[in-house]
C-alpha cells in the first residue's frame, strides 16, 4: 500500500463536499479502522449540515469550532489519515511519538514532517482527534522537539 493521492479540488464546492464526506464515511468513520488492535472512532456529535462533528474537524482549520472554515491542503490529504493509521508502523516515513493533554494520552503519527495524525486513547478504543498538514517551520520544530523528548534525543 502506498499514500494515496491528493484529491484536488475541481473548482465545485458542493461536489467536493460530497466526494470528501463519503471519503470520510467510508473510509474513515465506517471504514474498520484499527489502531494497535482497538478500533478506531470519530465523534459524531454535533452533526452540522447533517454531517459528522469529526468530518468538519478533518477538513477545516481554526481555533473557535464555529468559525472554523474549510483548508484545501486538508481536504486534499483526507484519504491520507486512513493511510497513516494503517501504515503507522510499516512505513519507514511515519515517525510517532506520545503526549498527555491533560488526562488525555495522545499518539502522534506524523508522516515526513508534513501529515500529523492524532489519536487518543480511549478505555477499549481510540478517538480520532485530528489530522492536518504540518507546514509551518514553528510547529514542525515544536513536534520534533516534542517527539525527540519522547524517544530520549
Amino acid at each position: 500500500m502506498s499514500m494515496p493521492a491528493l484529491l484536488p479540488f475541481g473548482g465545485d464546492w458542493e461536489a467536493y463536499e460530497t466526494q470528501l464526506y463519503a471519503i470520510f464515511l467510508g473510509e474513515i468513520a465506517q471504514g474498520g479502522l484499527t489502531f494497535r488492535g482497538d478500533r478506531v472512532s470519530c465523534r459524531r456529535l454535533p452533526e452540522t449540515e447533517g454531517k459528522w462533528a469529526a468530518f468538519w474537524h478533518l477538513i477545516q482549520q481554526g481555533k473557535v469550532e464555529e468559525d472554523r472554515l474549510p483548508d484545501l491542503r486538508r481536504c486534499e490529504r483526507l484519504r491520507w489519515v486512513k493511510y497513516v493509521i494503517e501504515s503507522w508502523n510499516v512505513d519507514g516515513d511515519i515517525q510517532w511519538w506520545e503526549n498527555r493533554r491533560g488526562s488525555e494520552t495522545n499518539v502522534l503519527l506524523w508522516y515526513r514532517e508534513e501529515y500529523l495524525v492524532i489519536l487518543t486513547r480511549r478505555d477499549g478504543y481510540w478517538l480520532l482527534k485530528s489530522a492536518y498538514e504540518t507546514n509551518q517551520t514553528h510547529r514542525v520544530r515544536t513536534l520534533r522537539a516534542e517527539q525527540d523528548r519522547f524517544h530520549g534525543h
